[in-house]
């Protein structure tokens, strides 16, 4: 199928925001025409093309500006999967939202999907799936991608330009510890930042990655061989050794405690005031607490502030933290919490993040 545009209208009465520019790629007409409805029912969207193949979509991406790919999986062709970086590569800054039957929780296609530069998944309603509300999620992701900007919040006209802190200088010293956070689109990020990170550091790995459960099994695995170390899943008591990447389970956060010179795992099942369940905030925090300037952070993209009081008490203790730059955030919210409270000694994309990390621990020193 050719690729059709869709009418575009400017005007989004009553209202001060722009819409929000989507595009359906679907090999289905029946799905095409559903989720069409579907967003029809919500002024705040407009869709401005549709498309049968990941071919055709990456062609109308040349005519169109959106602000939001909604894309199937399955489809005739290289397919979804394969299509998402010169989907992205084409939208110019666009998000892609998957929408497919293979998007199940704990599906290795939708991390796979993730780890390519998808923002978010959603699968297709199926028996006993969303309980009939599957319009009312579908459209509550889309506001949420669609309405966030850079700080992770409703977007809108800017009246004050972006205030981010002073650079703070890099504690010196070893690394005993390397603590990643990340959000939406961090599975991309940590992906990139793992393919540059020396295969031996010399320090445990611990990495909070908001995600369900069911995907963490997933999620571990990928992580590992993008990684090329042994990552597993955070259990209490658990050893944190050297260049092992220890995950934090999807219903408890992970922090660490040191016990006769060796670090353990903790669980903790509350959730941070950030709201989240895994949290980055412990995580930090009990690097700071356990570890001081030996400690090294990483927030990554991610939607909110999670992370923030984490590293408020990381830097308090003396440690250091880094976080991605707004240019290769998907979301640029818990990195920019953080470097606007001038904690963070580097705002950088994820390669460069490796790069940093490597110079610290190859010399004790950061210039």
């Amino acid at each position: 199928m050719n690729p059709a545009l869709a009418k575009s209208g400017s005007a989004y009465r009553g209202h001060e925001l722009p819409r929000i520019r989507l595009m359906v790629v679907d090999d289905s007409m029946v799905a095409r025409a559903v989720l069409s409805r579907m967003i029809a029912t919500d002024d705040g969207f407009e869709i401005v093309a549709v498309a049968g193949t990941a071919e055709d979509a990456i062609v109308a991406l040349d005519q169109v500006r959106v602000d939001i790919v909604l894309l199937d999986l399955e489809m005739p062709g290289a397919g979804g999967l394969k299509s998402i970086p010169k989907i992205l590569e084409a939208a110019r800054g666009a998000k892609v939202l998957i929408v497919s039957s293979l998007a199940e929780e704990g599906a290795a296609d939708t991390v796979a999907a993730l780890a390519l530069g998808a923002t978010d998944t959603l699968p297709k309603p199926g028996t006993g799936r969303f309980n009939g509300r599957f319009s009312e999620v579908l459209l509550g992701k889309l506001r949420a991608l669609g309405r966030a900007d850079q700080t992770g919040t409703t977007r809108g006209p800017k009246t004050e330009p972006l205030r981010v802190g002073s650079l703070r200088a890099m504690s010196e010293g070893p690394v005993k510890l390397l603590a990643l956070g990340a959000s939406t689109g961090g599975i991309h990020a940590l992906t990139a930042f793992f393919h540059e990170l020396p295969s031996k550091i010399g320090a445990p790995i611990l990495v909070t990655q908001h995600l369900p459960e069911p995907f963490m099994a997933v999620f571990a695995r990928q992580l590992s061989a993008a990684a090329g170390r042994e990552a597993l899943i955070a259990e209490d008591g658990l050893r944190l050794l050297p260049d092992r990447i220890v995950v934090a389970p999807g219903n408890a956060s992970v922090a660490i405690e040191v016990s006769g010179g060796k670090m353990v795992a903790r669980l903790l099942s509350q959730r941070s005031p950030s709201g989240f369940l895994p949290s980055v905030d412990p995580m930090l925090a009990s690097a700071g607490a356990m570890l001081g300037p030996e400690a090294l952070g990483v927030v990554f993209s991610g939607m909110g502030r999670d992370g923030l009081e984490g590293a408020m008490a990381l830097v308090g203790a003396g440690g250091s933290v880094l976080v991605q730059d707004e240019a290769s955030s998907a979301v640029w919210g818990m990195p920019r919490a953080v470097a606007e409270a001038g904690l963070a000694c580097g705002i950088l994309p994820p390669v460069r993040i490796a790069r940093r990390i490597a110079h610290r621990i190859g010399d004790h020193a950061c210039k």
